[in-house]
Order: structure tokens, then sequence, then C-alpha cells
């Protein structure tokens, strides 16, 4: 198993201190922000719960994950929604497939960031957001500070894939990047 990847129970990611730290509709919020996101690919989706809260106001969602325990976690949240398992580094879909595609605490995760966003911008039409650890706030919660990533190369990387406008955006606890497209 690759050394990153996210152990712990599909559960916990449902947890009700978990959830509040995520500060969910404002993060749809602000990924939907200024586009028009009919369609929305939540990459790494682990119990869904993102998948969830994109489902208000979007007519067709979809999740992938590498796991299918928690897949199996996500369908049953979530059953309005079309899980698939792959891996973020090899996305089974169309070029332009979706409006937006969204990977919420799990870039971090990549065997190549690159390669992850690649993925993901190949079959956005219109942003990609990310969801991520901030790089220099080790927490009780989250990935250790060695397997964050740095903003300057999260933006660099949006930026040599083509992106129009990229922001890295502070939240209370995580970095949103959010990447619009130019198509």
């Amino acid at each position: 198993m690759h050394s990153k990847r996210f152990r712990g129970s599909p559960q916990f990611l449902r947890t009700p201190g978990r959830v509040a730290r995520l500060e969910v509709p404002r993060v749809v919020a602000l990924s939907r922000e200024g586009i028009a996101a009919d369609s929305v690919l939540d990459v790494g989706t682990g119990s869904g719960l993102f998948a969830e809260a994109f489902r208000q106001g979007a007519k067709r969602v979809a999740g992938v994950d590498v796991s299918e325990e928690m897949l199996t976690v996500a369908r049953q949240a979530v059953p309005s929604v079309t899980f698939v398992q792959a891996s973020m580094e090899d996305l089974p879909f169309a070029a332009q497939a979706f409006d937006l595609i969204f990977l919420g605490q799990v870039l971090h995760e990549a065997e190549s960031m690159e390669r992850a966003l690649a993925e993901a911008f190949r079959c956005a039409a219109r942003r990609v957001a990310v969801l991520e650890w901030p790089p220099d706030r080790e927490e009780a919660m989250g990935p250790p500070l060695a397997h964050r990533l740095q903003p300057e190369e999260v933006l660099a990387a949006g930026e040599a894939l083509g992106c129009q406008r990229c922001e890295a955006l502070s939240l209370k606890h995580f970095v949103l990047y959010r990447f619009t497209l130019a198509r």
C-alpha cells in the first residue's frame, strides 16, 4: 500500500468533529463560486461526504476512490451518486466530462501530484478545486508535515498545466486551491 494513503476507518470521515472542521458548505460554495457546475466529480471521495454536499445544486455527481471499503460506505450514505473504484492518477472519464473536479484532502496522497492534477485538468471543463492541509501546522488530525504540499508547488503545477487563474484560499483549518480553466 502507498505510504501516504489514509488508513483510518471510513466511519471516522463522518465524525461530527471532523465534519465541522471541514467547513463543508463553505468549501462547496467556494469551489463553485463564479462557474456553472452542473456536473461534479469528487476524487478521493472516501465516505462520500463532499459528493453528498455537491449533490445539492448539481445535475450529476460522481465519486472515485481507490478503496472499495470507502466506496461501500459512500454508496450506503449517498445512493443517488455514482461511485467508481479508480485512482486519481488514472480517472476513467472522458476529457472535460465534468464542470468541476474536486479533490478533498487527497492530493498529498498521490504517487505523483503532477499526474493526479493532469488527470483532474483533463476531465474538468471549468474548474479543479483541491482542499488540502496547511503545510505549516501539524494538528491532531491530518498527515505529518512531511506529507503536506507546499502552496507554491501546487500553484506552479496548475500554471504548468495551463490554468487560467490559480488561487490558494486560506480557510480556518485548510487551504482551498482553485484552478479556473480557459476552455
